[in-house]
């Protein structure tokens, strides 16, 4: 990747809404450039997605997420690969990460209610061979996602003493 398209994803990191025109200026370039750019990243999968960071407090959504740590025994041929491609499949699987440490895998899921997870974790994700252990932790609150802070920045209201 070179230097123009690695800022390209850096901004695009930044604020996905960037059009061409506004990277085009910060990173002084033609907007036609730009536009190609981005089109590579996308066309090569180094773009894979544009999101939006949603604050459900705030939404008024009222779903439940979990953070799922997976013990596996890998499979002989493909190690954890073919496990993590089945556990993938699953709608409710938002993330998942091969863990250095005592446990394999970790995933974050989303439900509607603590039960879903539960039904999730007892009859999807334990009934997969491979999988030894799962420990599961629900998402009290959320105060950062992805870089960006939830949290109501609060005034340090004492006074200086001299």
């Amino acid at each position: 990747m070179d230097k123009i398209a690695k800022k390209v994803v850096e901004l695009l990191k930044e604020d996905a809404r960037y059009t061409a025109a506004q990277i085009a200026t910060m990173v002084n370039q033609d907007e036609k450039t730009i536009a190609k750019v981005v089109a590579e990243l996308e066309e090569s999968g180094v773009i894979v997605k544009y999101t939006t960071i949603i604050n459900n407090e705030k939404a008024g959504d009222d779903f439940v997420d979990a953070l799922i740590e997976v013990k596996v025994n890998p499979q002989s041929q493909s190690g954890y690969e073919a496990i993590a491609t089945e556990i993938a499949k699953f709608d409710m699987v938002k993330n998942l990460y091969l863990m250095s440490g005592t446990f394999d895998l970790a995933l974050t899921i989303e439900g509607k209610s603590i039960k879903d997870i539960a039904l999730f974790v007892s009859e999807e994700l334990s009934a997969i061979d491979s999988v030894v252990s799962v420990a599961t932790h629900f998402i009290l609150k959320e105060y950062k996602s992805s870089g960006v802070s939830f949290g109501e920045s609060v005034s340090d209201k004492r006074e200086m003493i001299r």
